[in-house]
């Protein structure tokens, strides 16, 4: 009975916040450094007034604005082991959300009518669950509206969204509380009135293809491997739908693929970069920057001693401090990833700092079925497969033949087989789903190796011609 008035509210909430962004970020770097400056004194305030862990972790610090420098790092293993300590709300509790997220239908409703909870895949090898504020529910609202531009989608496209009805495509893993499909869910509960819908990535390929075709979407997000596997399907002539813009995030983009799915559709790709912590930390210019949302964000990239790293050099991890959630304060968060700095100003003229990042880079996977024709599988389909299968996170799906898939569980990992059989069971009856029932699935004596460059686990990996051993 309340979702009216909270989708009013949060709708004005998001425009305030909008034009606030935009005045802030006409205003010059100036204006964003004392902002993002501001925010983070009054989240590091409330940390310490309201947030059991961080008042510990920063007992023994003076009372007063401190460098950022000087507070302590934060992992998500510290953080989620004492979940209750860690959230600024007493209400809300780790054996209540844990309660909430067991029901699918839950999906992007509100936990105690006033959050929204997401949880991430672990793609460092460790999950995490996530409580989204009314405030910061409404600044990523009003982040993505700026990066949208949508004045310009409006004069650019106006007839072709008319001609379209407005019809918005997700397509993404849609069985769980991730970031993705618990916030578009969110967003269709709150504007009724938008015609949206969201498909998933573990249907064959054409079946989806026919989905969409029958949908003929105006806007399509999803990730950079499902919109490249579509991207080559618009080429084919089988896929027939005409979006005028794109969305993509949750996996690192490279210029080459961005450029190939543009030239596809014929329309503007958007590239945002996020993760569950955080759902905008930034996005993408034409000149193939990431640019910080740096009045509410603090990213710092540092080396394996949490040391800051130099302009132009690649960081051993990056420090993510999200300024706009209060109910679980990030600051200083071990985030994973590998980022770069771009040492001078972006020739794009923003003033926002600009990166590159290396995040999630697993492989599509090409397997060819008994009739000699390759399927394509996403990364995120098959790690969804053995995570929902076997409750298991540190792990990697390993392509070793063209038809031949091998599996790599962490030593440490309890019941071994049984792990094993429920996750070679998953695997093997949603092969047979995509027509690949004559797919080797084995178990590899290996430990799964986490990237180099990213630090993060690739849970999907091609490795055609491995000597991988398997058991």
């Amino acid at each position: 009975m309340w979702e009216p008035v909270n989708s009013t509210i949060a709708y004005w909430m998001s425009w305030s916040r909008a034009s606030e962004i935009w005045w802030t970020r006409t205003a010059g770097q100036n204006a964003i450094t004392a902002a993002r400056q501001r925010r983070f004194n009054a989240l590091v305030r409330l940390a310490r007034s309201h947030s059991p862990i961080y008042r510990q972790a920063y007992r023994k610090l003076p009372e007063r604005e401190l460098d950022p420098s000087l507070l302590p790092v934060m992992t998500k293993r510290t953080l989620m082991a004492d979940f209750d300590r860690w959230v600024t709300d007493p209400e809300v509790r780790l054996d209540g959300v844990t309660a909430f997220l067991a029901d699918r239908g839950h999906i992007g409703q509100r936990y105690l009518d006033r959050y929204v909870i997401w949880k991430s895949s672990g793609s460092t090898g460790e999950p995490g669950i996530y409580v989204q504020d009314g405030d910061s529910l409404a600044i990523f609202d009003a982040l993505m509206a700026v990066h949208l531009d949508p004045l310009s989608l409006a004069s650019q496209h106006s007839w072709d969204l008319l001609a379209a009805g407005g019809r918005a495509a997700l397509v993404a893993v849609t069985g769980d509380h991730f970031a993705s499909i618990a916030s578009w869910q969110r967003f269709n509960q709150s504007s009724p009135w938008i015609a949206a819908c969201s498909f998933s990535i573990m249907d064959p390929l054409p079946r989806l293809v026919a989905e969409l075709n029958g949908y003929r979407p105006v806007f399509l997000a999803s990730y950079p491997t499902m919109l490249s596997l579509l991207a080559e399907e618009k080429e084919a002539g089988r896929l027939k739908i005409d979006p005028v813009r794109l969305w993509s995030g949750g996996e690192c983009l490279t210029p080459e693929a961005g450029a190939a799915i543009e030239r596809a559709f014929g329309c503007p790709l958007i590239n945002e970069y996020g993760a569950s912590e955080c759902m905008s930390i930034g996005f993408a210019c034409r000149e193939g920057w990431l640019h910080v949302n740096a009045d509410w964000v603090l990213l710092e990239p540092v080396d394996r001693d949490y040391c800051p790293t130099p302009p132009g050099e690649a960081s051993h991890t990056v420090l993510l401090s999200n300024l706009s959630n209060r109910v679980q304060p990030i600051i200083r968060y071990d985030l994973g990833d590998s980022i770069v700095a771009k040492p001078e100003p972006c020739p794009c003229g923003s003033p926002l700092p600009a990166i590159r990042v290396e995040g999630r880079r697993d492989d599509i996977v090409s397997l060819r079925a008994p009739n000699g024709k390759l399927v394509r599988l996403l990364p995120l389909a098959l790690t969804t497969i053995v995570e929902e299968a076997a409750h298991v996170h540190r792990f990697q799906v390993v392509q070793t033949a063209p038809d031949s898939l091998v599996l790599r569980l962490d030593p440490a990992v309890d019941q071994r087989q049984v792990v094993w059989r429920a996750a070679s069971r998953a695997l093997r009856g949603y092969l047979a789903q995509q027509s690949l029932s004559n797919v080797r699935v084995g178990l590899d004596r290996h430990r799964p190796i986490v990237d180099r460059r990213s630090g993060k686990l690739r849970e999907v990996i091609v490795e055609m011609g491995s000597s991988s051993t398997q058991v």
